[in-house]
């Protein structure tokens, strides 16, 4: 059986955009709706038995009925070539009142011939070309649904965190025993799991989300699991494949160097009726986000920087830019960004984001560090975090993180010591 996992449209993003006369859209929306068709596309063209979306479809709960109208034309599409879809829903996809429907819902009312709509942690028997497929979905889960109930209302956030995680770990484990041994299994989860590597989204945001460990979730009893949530494409576990299929088109400059696409799944039968599942990530050709760093000192600024922006013009060209130079102190006002601005345009460039001209003054303070200090990472951090002067709260959370990071690293050299 062969599946197309894909998750984190967020179609609606018009950042770094402009106005598109033709179709009346936002050229960065055009150019998720590009990713998208590029998704169908090869879904069509090599016949694969189902499609499974990981959540997050909008850029919020409340798109436009225009964006709706262009996610609905591709849905269609899939469902008039046979190929079912399972749209999961995401934090996106959420509206503000658990009594609202999602923006997907409508799909499931119209009974749309091979779409399936799952915004509760449950099994579905997916019907294909190959056969039967059985998706166990893990929706976003907020605190909110728990904090309507008193018994959770008391618990302090910690613990509050553990008795989420615990829940959603016992309504997966519950449903362990409808699956049938006859056909493929997939665990469908928008969420963040332990070991994962949070992308450009969670950049300011640690200890928001939930965190459930696929141990927790009974991974071992999956064929493949299906991750959303998390924008960098990543293999969490080998067996089962744990997969974050990552967002199909970049966001913003913190997505600058990472690989955009979905992933392409076979799921077959094996030796000793086992079954086995090879997967590969299908990147896509998206739009490029480019940062272009000028050291214009010790010279002619503007001269270098002409220089520059010519030498990377094939880089630059299509491309979203934001351009950063730095002089020596007292001729920032010698440099044009408006200059700037017009040689990044001359080379073909979509869109400009900014132009920083900038002087080295500031004065970095430097760590105090004791005799061994410099061979202890996890000191280091502390002493960091310490000068950062960093609230409380905020502080414990990031050394926590940094330590299961360092930690991981220890095990990781330890193992390939070994």
């Amino acid at each position: 059986m062969r599946i197309l996992h894909f998750a984190d449209l967020h179609l609606g993003i018009e950042t770094y955009g402009s106005f598109d006369t033709q179709t009346g859209l936002s050229t960065r929306i055009l150019d998720f709706l590009h990713a998208f068709d590029r998704i169908v596309d090869y879904a069509i063209e090599h016949q694969v038995d189902a499609v499974l979306f990981a959540g997050d479809a909008f850029k919020n709960r409340d798109p436009s009925p225009t964006l709706q109208r262009e996610f609905a034309r591709r849905i269609v599409r899939l469902s008039e070539a046979k190929i079912p879809i399972v749209l999961l829903v995401g934090n996106h996809d959420l509206p503000a009142s658990t009594n609202r429907a999602t923006h997907t819902e409508i799909y499931s009312v119209l009974e749309i011939p091979g779409v399936y709509v799952c915004r509760e942690i449950d099994l579905i028997d997916v019907c294909t070309r190959a056969g039967s497929l059985q998706v166990v979905t893990v929706p976003w889960v907020t605190r909110s649904m728990f904090l309507a109930s008193e018994h959770f209302r008391v618990m302090a956030q910690d613990n509050l965190e553990k008795a989420m995680a615990d829940t959603v770990s016992k309504l997966v484990g519950e449903l362990l025993p409808e699956i049938t041994p006859d056909s493929p299994a997939v665990l469908l989860a928008h969420l963040s799991v332990q070991g994962a590597t949070f992308g450009f989204e969670r950049s300011i945001m640690l200890g928001k989300d939930l965190t459930v460990g696929l141990d927790d979730m009974s991974a071992s009893a999956f064929d493949y699991v299906a991750l959303g949530h998390i924008h960098k494409h990543q293999q969490i576990i080998a067996q089962p494949p744990a997969v974050y299929a990552g967002s199909p088109e970049r966001v913003d400059f913190g997505e600058e160097r990472e690989a955009k696409g979905f992933v392409d799944l076979t799921i077959s039968a094996g030796e000793r009726g086992q079954r086995t599942t090879e997967w590969k990530f299908v990147e896509l050709e998206t739009r490029p986000f480019r940062t272009v760093r000028i050291d214009a000192t010790g010279g002619m600024p503007m001269v270098v920087v002409e220089r520059e922006i010519r030498a990377q013009s094939d880089l630059l060209k299509d491309a979203i830019v934001r351009c950063y130079v730095e002089v020596d102190q007292g001729l920032e006002t010698s440099v044009s960004s408006l200059e700037i601005r017009r040689m990044i345009a001359a080379t073909g460039a979509s869109h400009i984001a900014r132009v920083v001209v900038e002087s080295e003054t500031v004065n970095r303070q430097r760590l105090e560090l004791q005799a061994g200090d410099e061979f202890d990472s996890i000191r280091m951090l502390e002493k960091w975090i310490e000068q950062k002067q960093y609230q409380s709260q905020f502080g414990e959370r990031l050394l926590e993180k940094g330590r299961e990071l360092i930690e991981r690293q220890r095990r990781e050299s330890e193992r390939g010591q070994g």
